[in-house]
């Protein structure tokens, strides 16, 4: 849910409470006021009627007899209020009701109703009419129910009228005051899209509000720390793959040295015991043919063997060479046709990135020849003055992404090997199938990358 809708509901939800509290109030108010104004007027009214009871003891003729309202309606300034007196004979009734003007007075149905229910305005207020301890008579004092329910229901309606330009004020005002304050919420999460990219160089700026700056800088440390340790391993897988060549080298330099000469020298000795025996011992010619048949399948292997660890090519005569003579290697296996295409000039690349290029590739040709059953993949290198790609496209089985994860680790060490070159690798698929593996390298190799 949105933080700006979440804050906004919740002040609303607040507002609302409020203002059923204060409804509750006014209406309370208000059935106080009808009790209280009825009361007053028992009370004044008592007090005439107790007069005129004093005066008639006391010898004086009235204008009126006995109970006289004249007074209390000249006085009386209120609508809506009823008086009525009972003499105690039961004979004596005098009754007296200011009306209103129920015309000019509107509330909905259902207020009433609620209204009626809840507060009761219909009640009566009486009180006994008495002169030097004897009871005359009964003053009964009532309030008009619509007079009550049209006091409460303009007092209400005044209320709602308020609290709806209040709280609507309030909520916008609210929701300006937080849009402006989450403003740099989106700076931070597209801040964070680009370091969850990659761009780890990237950095918050300092904010105004003190939890921003704070959450900014405890972002901008982890993205150091990221930073940091990714240049850590970068520059360590580069000193293991540099350190991996040079064993390599060292392995190929001793099986050259050593083993190789070892099987030239047998395949030579067998060349002689064969030709000494066709004169002396003719039965150990087949011996000595099978043993230097022998011989010369160990020196296939072993140049297989030294081309992979450390090609002859990619020292003396350059990458283009190598690749050339890999894909002709695979080539003749017959089962995926490879086929090579260079653009630039492979001359202008460092030996290390020449290095990597060449494993690339070896590795992908290794797995499409393995995994892929593909009949046909190319390989396109191009080289340019900051940015070296290589491209690998097979129409093999490939369909989904991402791949089962298995025991291999030839896409894993690719990408290891291109992140620790600063460079950056993909995978795709081929339409209508097959896999496309795309590497982009810096031509110019930093330091560590050596």
């Amino acid at each position: 849910m949105n933080l700006k809708l979440y804050l906004l509901t919740r002040i609303a939800g607040v507002a609302l409470l409020c203002l059923l509290a204060t409804l509750t109030y006014v209406l309370h108010r208000s059935a106080q006021q009808s009790a209280a104004q009825a009361q007053n007027t028992l009370a004044a009214l008592g007090k005439q009627l107790e007069l005129q009871l004093f005066k008639a003891s006391a010898g004086e003729n009235p204008a009126n007899p006995f109970p006289d309202f004249d007074l209390w309606k000249q006085t009386a300034s209120e609508p809506g209020i009823c008086a009525s007196y009972l003499a105690n004979d039961g004979e004596t009734m005098r009754n007296y009701c200011k009306g209103i003007d129920l015309s000019t007075h509107h509330y909905p149905e259902y207020f009433s109703e609620l209204y009626r229910r809840i507060f009761g305005p219909n009640f009566d207020w009486q009180r006994p009419i008495t002169y030097n301890g004897q009871a005359y008579g009964v003053l009964t004092v009532s309030v008009s129910a619509e007079l009550s329910i049209t006091r409460a229901w303009d007092d209400v309606r005044d209320l709602l009228a308020l609290s709806a330009v209040t709280i609507t004020a309030v909520c916008l005002l609210v929701y300006l005051a937080i849009s402006r304050a989450l403003l740099p919420a989106q700076t931070i999460v597209a801040g964070l899209n680009r370091l969850s990219t990659g761009d780890l160089a990237f950095r918050l700026p300092a904010f105004d509000l003190v939890e921003w700056r704070h959450t900014a800088t405890a972002i901008n440390q982890l993205a150091d720390n990221q930073q940091q340790l990714l240049a850590e391993r970068q520059k360590l897988a580069v000193m293991l793959m540099n350190l991996q060549e040079e064993e390599r080298h060292c392995l190929a330099r001793e099986l050259h040295d050593e083993l190789g000469q070892c099987l030239t020298a047998i395949h030579a000795v067998t060349t002689v015991i064969a030709q000494t025996a066709q004169q002396n011992c003719p039965e150990l010619v087949t011996e000595a043919e099978q043993i230097s048949r022998f011989t010369q399948a160990m020196q296939q292997s072993v140049r297989n063997l030294l081309t992979r660890l450390r090609p002859a090519e990619l020292e003396e005569l350059g990458l283009d060479a190598s690749l050339c003579t890999l894909v002709a290697s695979w080539n003749r296996l017959g089962k995926t046709h490879f086929s090579l295409r260079i653009i630039g000039d492979c001359r202008t690349l460092t030996e290390s990135l020449a290095i990597s290029l060449f494993r690339i590739t070896q590795e992908a040709v290794s797995n499409i020849a393995k995994h892929a059953s593909a009949s046909r993949a190319d390989i396109t290198l191009t080289i340019n003055g900051t940015e070296t790609s290589i491209t690998i496209q097979d129409n093999g089985n490939a369909s989904t992404l991402p791949f089962v994860p298995g025991d291999g680790i030839g896409l894993l060490g690719m990408r290891e090997r291109i992140l620790a070159l600063n460079g950056k690798f993909n995978l795709s698929i081929a339409k209508p199938h097959g896999l496309i593996i795309e590497a982009r390298l810096p031509t110019a190799q930093s330091e560590s990358a050596q």
